[in-house]
């Protein structure tokens, strides 16, 4: 099998959350790890033993130097990551219980990852062993600066033949510099191989509407005559794409969700199991955990759609067990549940 090489640009945080699901003004202590979209699929690829790269821009102090030191242990490059700036983009995140919603405050307004500017970075260089780009419109929300830097990124790939996919990822608190983003991200869709989204997302961004996911257990089986008729769309206004995904998720309560997820490539309309998840232990990346399940799949496995689409579902319901922004399995462990039992039993 090659060894693809993956490359991800956008910014990586500290996330500060109180422990034990307390609410901000309950805790005197925080718990912290770093995460980020982007550096949640590098993280995952490496995992799955791709060869991953995540661009970005740090501070030069201690806690960049722990940011690094995080990603290295998680296997992801960071040869071509920048220094400068002052600070670390953080958000704080006080977790959902049952009935009570989640809440993130950002705090990352003229962070690191804010100063980057078109010409800093040497694309060319950066994509010389390169075969995939993958970037999300969460880069391209923090500043009008990034989301020209990441116009840059694409057609710099798109040039040099690398596949390149966007996750949607519409964050509406980031929009704050007096674009939408159904002005920036569709121009720079029209240049990406795959796309992928929510529901709520491609009717946000694209004002294209899909059928509502209501399952509420495994049995559930959607509308593919819907999810096709939009795909022909999303196909038709940006003819460059070769495959649409639809990430499908049902919230029946902080810690019950149902998830699947449908694959538009080649001409065929493929759907994968409805995953029931009764305990959610984080939520957070678990949509980044789908796209970089279906990139290594596409990558590892190109002539096997249906293989990429269970695998990224599979590893999409995985990162629902595991706290933080990383998804923590292999490639291994995700085949196993794509391919067998979803009981939870002890493997002995």
């Amino acid at each position: 099998m090659k060894r693809e090489k993956i490359v991800t640009f956008g910014e990586i945080m500290l996330r500060l959350m109180p422990p034990d699901k307390l609410r901000f003004n309950q805790t005197e202590v925080l718990r912290v790890n770093f995460g980020g979209s982007e550096a949640n699929v590098a993280v995952s690829l490496a995992n799955y033993g791709l060869r991953s790269e995540l661009v970005t821009c740090l501070p030069d102090n201690r806690i960049a130097e722990a940011c690094l030191d995080d990603l290295r242990s998680c296997g992801v490059g960071t040869e071509h990551i920048l220094r400068g700036g002052d600070r670390l983009g953080l958000y704080y995140m006080e977790e959902a219980v049952a009935m009570r919603t989640s809440h993130v405050v950002y705090d990352r307004a003229g962070s690191s990852f804010d100063t980057l500017r078109p010409g800093m970075i040497d694309w060319q260089a950066l994509f010389a062993d390169a075969d995939w780009f993958h970037w999300s419109g969460i880069a391209a929300a923090v500043s009008a600066e990034t989301a020209a830097v990441c116009a840059e990124a694409v057609a710099a790939a798109r040039s040099m033949g690398l596949t390149v996919s966007c996750d949607i990822n519409y964050r509406k608190n980031l929009w704050r510099y007096g674009k939408r983003a159904e002005e920036v991200l569709p121009p720079l869709m029209e240049a990406c191989d795959i796309l992928f989204g929510t529901d709520d997302e491609y009717e946000k961004v694209l004002g294209i509407r899909l059928p509502a996911f209501t399952a509420r257990d495994a049995a559930y089986t959607p509308d593919m005559a819907g999810y096709e008729a939009a795909a022909r769309e999303v196909m038709h206004r940006f003819p460059r794409c070769r495959a649409c995904v639809f990430a499908l998720r049902n919230v029946l309560s902080a810690n019950h969700h149902t998830i699947s997820g449908t694959l538009h490539v080649g001409g065929q309309s493929l759907r994968t199991r409805v995953y029931d998840i009764d305990d959610v232990v984080d939520c957070v990346g678990v949509g980044d955990a789908f796209v970089a399940g279906l990139i290594y799949g596409l990558a590892v496995h190109p002539d096997e759609p249906q293989r990429a689409l269970d695998f990224g579902a599979a590893a999409c319901a995985l990162k629902n067990t595991v706290p933080g922004d990383y998804n923590r399995f292999t490639a291994e462990e995700v085949t196993a549940l794509a391919e067998g039992s979803v009981s939870g039993r002890i493997a002995r």
